[in-house]
């Protein structure tokens, strides 16, 4: 059974600077995604077996504190932190290093050729010494095998220096986790998928206040109600109901 205070999150921002090189699997849980995972066995498994989970919600940082869980995480570490750190990590690397051959590459894997258009416009500006790749995958509720292949060969040809897998939760999470062992890549993979939308500005993140106070979620609610009212005002009450009855005892 998937349960909160079972799972190994991460426990700070400053904790991702400490994070191993090389091939690494981050995902992230709020209680959206807690929700999704506890009827969706291979998210559960996702969530569960991924090498990072980092508690992108106020409500997971509060739970795990209440119900006493193994992780107790300082502060929420939203994709959009993780997204930030990982960058400005390689571009320092890829300025440092701008003599050699081969230039320092960031893959984006998901969305639409219209914001990856606008992602690879931006990081041009932001991230200039990075070398940007992108492949916008098939808009279909599940892959063929031969979409599958397609995506993995894109990756595995593109040999990224950091990959970021944008398609929604749990579509990205469980495709990762499922093809995790055909991705021949060395670097840290990160399932983001809300940010490719911030970075390229389709949407519009939060204001800090919002932000600092936990309401990121409420911002969102009020900006898009029709999408989003399911999620946050059935979901939220659904995810204390998960943690009253069904986490501490």
């Amino acid at each position: 059974m998937f349960r909160l205070k079972d799972l190994n999150i991460l426990g700070s921002k400053a904790e991702l600077a400490a994070l191993p090189e090389g091939k690494l699997l981050i995902n992230t849980i709020n209680a959206h995604s807690y929700n999704t995972a506890r009827k969706d066995g291979l998210f559960a498994e996702a969530l569960t077996n991924g090498d990072v989970l980092i508690p992108d919600g106020v409500s997971i940082v509060k739970a795990c504190k209440w119900i006493k869980a193994k992780s107790q995480p300082k502060e929420r570490i939203a994709g959009w932190d993780l997204f930030e750190f990982e960058m400005n990590k390689l571009e320092e690397c890829g300025m440092k290093n701008v003599s050699r051959e081969r230039p320092l590459t960031v893959m984006f894997m998901g969305s639409s050729e219209k914001v990856l258009d606008l992602i690879v416009k931006r990081a041009a500006e932001v991230y200039p010494h990075l070398k940007v790749v992108t492949y916008s995958p098939p808009y279909k509720p599940e892959f063929s095998e031969e979409d599958n292949k397609a995506i993995i060969d894109a990756i595995n040809a593109a040999d990224p220096d950091l990959l970021w897998i944008g398609m929604t939760a749990p579509k990205q999470e469980k495709w990762t986790f499922s093809h995790w062992d055909e991705l021949n890549i060395h670097c840290h993979v990160g399932t983001i998928g809300a940010v490719f939308d911030f970075f390229a500005g389709t949407v519009e993140r939060a204001p800090m206040w919002w932000q600092r106070h936990g309401l990121e979620w409420l911002y969102r609610l009020m900006k898009e109600p029709k999408r989003m009212w399911r999620r946050y005002i059935i979901g939220n009450a659904l995810f204390l109901f998960n943690v009253i009855f069904r986490e501490r005892w």
